[in-house]
């Protein structure tokens, strides 16, 4: 009996001297499993795309201050004369802010959920765009309604519809993916819903903006797969319909005709002056420019300084170096758009990764036709420079376009280290 008592107080002693220990080890393991979490938290901050996320800031940045020097002496005129020195930047200040707070929103939103809601978003952009041509809601500028006042900001459909146009013809590419090849059956369709908005473009007018969407469906169908034959045929079909377009429409022959001789008298004080006042910006710009502020197209002679042709003011300023910097951003924002969109479909996420490459041909298609407008490569077109120019619609929708590629690369980059997004 004494030696069962013994052998029960030897047990209890040493489960008193365990205790400390069992304890030391639970806090140890409660501590490596939130030092576990703590780096499980940071290796999901790693997953953004950093590179991406400035690369937008800079452009957007760097915009808002050339919009402010291209629009510092408009208050002088007669039309902007209520206005303050400091209009423009402010405002365009705050449709960055709005754009990053939307971007940051739409970020959340999975890639899979845009998918599932694409057909319903384009139905609702081609109401607004119906409704710009109601009269008395759609707003005018300039002879063009191509806005809905909405007080605090003017939403401008078109705008929309080179996001939603994106998202539909990838969502539409994936479901048609087996009768791509077919005329009727995989082109048709998509070519009516194309030409029902260039359509309500045209009626606005925006042929600009209907080349873009044109772009942007025409790139989307040709990654995705359709018959060689029929792209090319409908590749000159289209060039066709441009043509006739400008035929048919007197304005628009006299705007060409000026863009092949934009020296001539009449041309350099009529349909080409906006033409003619860009190159000569860019000439006085040269290489280095003529220093930041220091502009003189912008005193009035150059119209839309700050909106269509601030390349032009950029040139003028900050000269061929300063131009060089944007074409390379944007070349680099085009090309790793591309790269996001490679490396979904490498995953097997088709529908992101046409979306990722739709966005980039979106942001590249636009920004070389605004610039082509500026050094005088194409006839003058209503289209700005994305991310950079002045206005709300258009840095919203870029930020919020962008705000999708991102989140691709962000579900690729966890799907890649085995996780769910």
């Amino acid at each position: 009996m004494k030696l069962g008592l013994s052998s029960v107080r030897n047990w209890l002693g040493g489960l008193k001297q365990a205790a400390p220990v069992a304890a030391g080890r639970a806090r140890s393991s409660r501590g490596s499993a939130s030092g576990s979490i703590g780096f499980e938290q940071r290796s999901r901050m790693m997953e953004y795309d950093q590179p991406l996320i400035w690369v937008v800031l800079l452009l957007m940045l760097f915009g808002m201050v050339m919009v402010y020097s291209a629009s510092v002496a408009l208050p002088d005129s007669p039309k902007y004369a209520s206005y303050s020195n400091y209009h423009f930047l402010i405002r365009q200040a705050i449709f960055i802010v709005l754009s990053i707070v939307a971007g940051a929103v739409v970020f959340r939103v999975p890639i899979e959920t845009w998918q599932k809601w694409a057909p319903y978003l384009f139905a609702i952009t081609l109401i607004l765009l119906l409704m710009v041509l109601i009269p008395g809601v759609g707003k005018g500028v300039n002879g063009a309604k191509r806005w809905l006042s909405l007080k605090i900001i003017n939403l401008q459909p078109s705008e929309l519809m080179k996001l939603f146009i994106v998202l539909y013809a990838a969502d539409y590419t994936v479901r048609k993916q087996a009768v791509m090849h077919k005329l009727v059956k995989g082109f048709f369709p998509m070519a009516a819903a194309v030409g029902l908005v260039g359509l309500l473009l045209l009626l606005e007018p925006d042929l600009g903006a209907f080349g873009v969407i044109v772009c942007i469906a025409m790139g989307i169908l040709f990654l995705g797969g359709i018959n060689g034959v029929w792209f090319g045929g409908i590749g000159a079909t289209l060039v066709g319909v441009f043509s006739l377009v400008i035929v048919t429409s007197p304005w628009r022959r006299e705007r060409i005709f000026a863009y092949l001789n934009p020296w001539e008298e009449e041309n350099a004080l009529g349909k080409a002056y906006q033409l003619s006042h860009s190159l000569i910006a860019f000439g006085r710009g040269e290489l280095f420019g003529v220093g930041l502020g220091g502009s003189v197209e912008k005193l009035h002679y150059l119209p839309e300084a700050h909106t269509d042709f601030l390349l032009a003011v950029i040139g003028e300023e900050l000269g061929f170096v300063g131009v060089l910097v944007v074409v390379l951003l944007f070349y680099w924002l085009v090309k790793h758009s591309f790269e996001i969109g490679r490396q979904a479909i490498a995953l097997d996420l088709t529908f992101a990764g046409l979306v990722a490459k739709g966005i980039g041909i979106w942001l590249g298609v636009q920004a070389f036709i605004n610039m082509g407008v500026n050094l005088g490569l194409l006839p003058t077109k209503g289209l700005t420079l994305p991310l950079m120019s002045y206005g709300g619609s258009g840095v919203l929708l870029n930020c919020v376009g962008l705000a999708i590629l991102l989140r691709i690369d962000y579900e690729n980059r966890v799907l890649m280290r085995g996780g769910r997004p």
